[in-house]
Formats: C-alpha cells, structure tokens, sequence
C-alpha cells in the first residue's frame, strides 16, 4: 500500500538540515503554484539553468506528454527547492513529481514526504547499488536516480610533461606527492581545489577522508588525521594555494583553467568546459592512500513522487517517473547534464560515444553516498563539523589532530 500522509513538523532544524546539503550547482529560481488541476500535474527539479527551451525542459514536457497529461514544471534553487518541498507538504500541496539532490532524500523521508518506489511499483533493479543507495533508508529506496556525478583530478597535459611526470605514475599519495613536488621544482603550481566551509568543502574532502579507511563516526580517528595531514602538507608546501579555504568549486576549477596548474580536484559537470580550457588535459581518479581508486561522494539528483492526498495520481506520476529514468530517456539526458547513467547498459553506451567519460564510469562505481551507511539525516551534524576542521587545519589554527577532536566532539552533540 501507498503510506498515507503524517503529521509533518517544519522546524527550523530541518530546514537548517537541507540548507547545508546543498550540492554541485544552484542558481535562482522560479516561482509557480504547485497545485494539480485536472490534467495538469506538477514538477519541481533543481535546474533553473535550463529553461523550457533546452534539451531538458523539453524532455520534461514530452514525458507529460507521453503520459496524457500536461506537465508544469517549476524549478528552484537546490536548497530552496528542499525547503519549499516541505513546506508544501505540510499545506496539502507537494508537487506530483520531484527531482532532489541525493542527499536531501533522508531528510524529506524522515518527514513523511515521500513514496517508497516499491509501493509505487518502480524498477529499481539495474540501478548500481551504490548509486541508488544514496536515495535508500532501511534497505527501501525512496526514488530513483536520474545520473551521478562525482569527483576525479583533471590535468594538465602540457605541465606534467614538462615537470617530467608521467600521470600513470600517479596511484598513491606518496606519487602524487612526489608529483607535485616536481611540478612545483620546474615553476609550476601543483593542485587546486576546494576546501570552503561549506557542503562543498566536505564534498571535496571525503575521497581523500574514505581513501585513507576514514569512518564519518570517527572524524578524529588516525586514518582522517592522515587524510588532513595531507591537505596542510600540501598548503604548507606550496602544492596547492592558501585560497583552497576561500575556494567554492568553481572558482577553483577557474584557476585550473589559467593554464598555471598540473591538477583539479573536480567533478564530472566540468567536462565540457575542459574542452574550452586551451590546453590538453587528462583524468585520473582520486588515489587512496595506500593506491587504487579512492572512493568518492556520489552527485547527483534522485525523481521522487511525493505523497498525495489523492493516491489516484501515482499512477501518472510513475509513468511520468519511468519516462525521465528510462535507458533511452537516461542517454540524452545524462549527455545534457555531464551525469553518468546509473545503469551499466546506459555507462557502456555513454563511454562508447565519449570515452573521456571512461574514467568517471571507474569512479562512480566506487563512489559512495554521503548519507548511506546508516547516516542519513545525521549526515549534516557530521558534515559541518568536518568542513569546519578542515578549515582549522589548513589555516593553521589547529593541527589536523586537534580539529577533528573538536569536529568529533561536534558531531556527537549534534
């Protein structure tokens, strides 16, 4: 069965929740009435960037089509659109489809908000398990993921040759290291990237936290101390610039883009700025401490159905649902928006048409979802803490050790 709505309490603490889960992006946006009137049903989605005339605004349109209905689609900021979801739901008027950041799923579950996509009677089972983790609480997931995005190290062809570094030496921390210290040592700055204290900062920390062993419930355990260690060995040195503190991620992958430095930290929605850069570049993926692939966060956005007080609309809002998720639907979209596909089928077809894409499939397969694990909505009283230490450390203020103590004893407060 459907569950039926309960009680939703919107306080200020969930809303604080979603406000520091923002992801990878933003933007304003629109504003519109989000009730459903005869053949009209609604759609909420994160990407005011696109409007109706883009390859997605008219994806959406024709899966409205395609359905019998007409789709009216609203798009918000990412954090606001968490926020007006609530609130929404709690006046009796949520919108009949959904498309949220991943990690904004636990806390719109915990709510009440949202249809389990069993009930619904949604296949989920060729989604990558990692993947459609990040929208699962107690083993039922609660959408369905329209593509993942993450985090690898772009570089720059033209630096690492002339430093004398080949990139497939690079599969550890001590490589690396070695590496930026070439590239340093022939007048070239060694690594960018972002250390804000924000979502972001977190974000762009964990491969290195995950790829030492780090565990979320023990920030200050030795192997994140290592993990911090690193990031204030390579500011102390010169590796990477004193502005990682103030750097969001795309003012970071601007400075990649001067030409000045061998590697980015960043995600797979720069892709086609890469290719306006003016230099050759590469990607690798994020090396864990001891060599491999670390893992990283997985981005991206989940289609959700939220509950109704009429359920007889759930069966348009699955229709609509497997119309954007579907694997012919998933190629051009996740082409539109830089995403991998959450399916196996969909990557090898991705990869086949762009193998630049071949190195971000490696990575997704060994991402993680910041909230899995059990985490869920305790994920932000970890986050902020984290991002705070890391601020600590690498301005010098704390050392590694002291500021995940105090992030540690943060967290278990919160």
């Amino acid at each position: 069965m459907i569950p039926t709505r309960r009680t939703l309490m919107v306080t200020a603490v969930v809303l604080g929740t979603l406000a520091s889960l923002t992801a990878c992006g933003g933007g304003s946006g629109s504003s519109g009435s989000s009730s459903p009137a005869g053949g009209t049903y609604t759609f909420w989605d994160p990407y005011p960037q696109f409007d109706a005339s883009s390859d997605w605004g008219k994806r959406v349109t024709a899966c409205g089509t395609a359905a019998g209905v007409k789709l009216k689609r609203t798009t918000y900021d990412t954090t606001d659109l968490g926020n007006k979801a609530l609130l929404a739901a709690q006046q009796g008027n949520a919108p009949d489809v959904m498309l949220v950041d991943n990690p904004v799923v636990s806390t719109l579950v915990e709510a009440g908000i949202l249809n389990k996509t069993g009930d619904l009677g949604l296949d989920t089972s060729s989604i990558q398990k990692n993947i459609i983790g990040a929208g699962a609480i107690d083993n039922a997931s609660y959408g369905v993921p329209i593509g993942a995005n993450t985090l690898a190290l772009y570089y720059n062809k033209k630096i690492l040759s002339a430093a004398g570094v080949d990139p497939a030496s690079v599969k550890d921390w001590g490589s690396l290291t070695a590496a930026l210290k070439k590239v340093k040592a022939a007048g070239k700055k060694g690594i960018t990237f972002s250390a804000i204290n924000t979502e972001e900062g977190s974000f762009q920390f964990l491969p290195w936290f995950w790829g030492a062993g780090g565990d979320l419930t023990k920030l200050d355990s030795a192997k994140g101390v290592a993990a911090l260690a690193l990031w204030r060995q390579w500011v102390d040195a010169g590796y990477a610039p004193k502005d990682v503190l103030q750097n969001t991620q795309t003012t970071s992958w601007q400075e990649f883009t001067t030409g000045d430095y061998a590697f980015s930290e960043n995600g797979t929605w720069q892709l086609g700025n890469a290719d306006k850069a003016g230099f050759p570049y590469g990607v690798i993926n994020i090396p864990a401490q001891d060599g491999g692939s670390a893992p990283v966060p997985t981005g991206g956005e989940f289609v959700t159905v939220p509950v109704q007080q009429d359920s007889s609309r759930y069966d348009v809002s699955k229709k609509i649902v497997t119309c954007l998720t579907s694997d012919s639907s998933l190629l051009a979209t996740d082409t539109t928006l830089m995403y991998v596909a959450p399916t196996s089928a969909v990557q090898a077809e991705q990869v086949k048409k762009n193998p630049e894409l071949k190195p971000w499939v490696t990575a997704v397969a060994a991402a993680r979802g910041r909230t899995s694990g059990g985490l869920g909505t305790k994920y932000p009283t970890i986050s902020q803490p984290l991002w705070t230490a890391v601020q600590a450390a690498l301005s010098g203020s704390k050392s590694p050790q002291e500021a995940l103590n105090t992030a540690q004893s943060s967290a278990q407060k919160g």
